[in-house]
């Protein structure tokens, strides 16, 4: 019996350690100076603004939330006190069914 744990206990630590190499983070980054709550949403998170999507302030008003996405193409947006923003320092986007744009993030595979 005690050898079929140990094949358990290996299969499943390379089932995790496969999922890491899919998944990786990404950092998003905001320079909002006077901005008293920011969120990132996007179709990574059903465009979910709770404390899951909620960015952290540091010095300076920069803002920043890393999240582990799988590789992939996805739109995102800053929301900035209640306003929704693209990412200024993105000039990837599209359009979206709004009238406006979505700021884009590839992440590789």
């Amino acid at each position: 019996m005690a050898g079929k744990e140990g094949t358990k206990a290996a299969t499943t630590k390379r089932a995790s350690t496969a999922k890491k190499a899919t998944d990786s983070s990404h950092e998003f980054v905001l320079q909002a100076v006077d901005a008293q709550e920011v969120y990132v949403a996007g179709t990574f998170n059903g465009w979910a603004l709770d404390d899951h999507s909620r960015m952290r302030k540091y010095k300076g008003g920069v803002w920043k939330k890393k999240i582990r996405l799988a590789p992939g193409r996805y739109e995102y947006q800053f929301v900035v006190d209640g306003v929704w923003w693209t990412d200024p320092a993105n000039p990837n986007r599209i359009g979206n069914t709004f009238g406006t744009e979505n700021s884009l993030v590839e992440m590789a595979g």
